[in-house]
């Protein structure tokens, strides 16, 4: 159930937000819900259904290779290891 909600924000401030907003193709209102599922407002799914991920995981993902993550440990040990001989 959507409801109407109203902000009181300094001037400047929204017309930035709806730049940005426009700049992202989305609405400021979707920006601003996004924003909140982020801090974790949102509850949690029980009935395993797909939940949204946010923008900022969405853009980060898949930049760091399993293989980088799984391997790091060892890595950074043969570093400090070569630095500090």
């Amino acid at each position: 159930m959507e409801t109407k909600l109203t902000l009181k924000l300094d001037q400047s401030i929204i017309e930035k937000a709806k730049k940005y907003a426009v700049s992202r193709k989305k609405s400021l209102s979707r920006i601003v819900e996004d924003y909140f599922k982020g801090l974790g407002f949102q509850e949690r799914n029980d009935k395993n259904e797909e939940i949204e991920i946010h923008p900022i995981v969405k853009e980060l993902s898949g930049i760091i290779s399993e293989k980088d993550i799984s391997n790091w440990k060892n890595e950074y040990t043969n570093y400090l290891e070569q630095k500090y001989e």
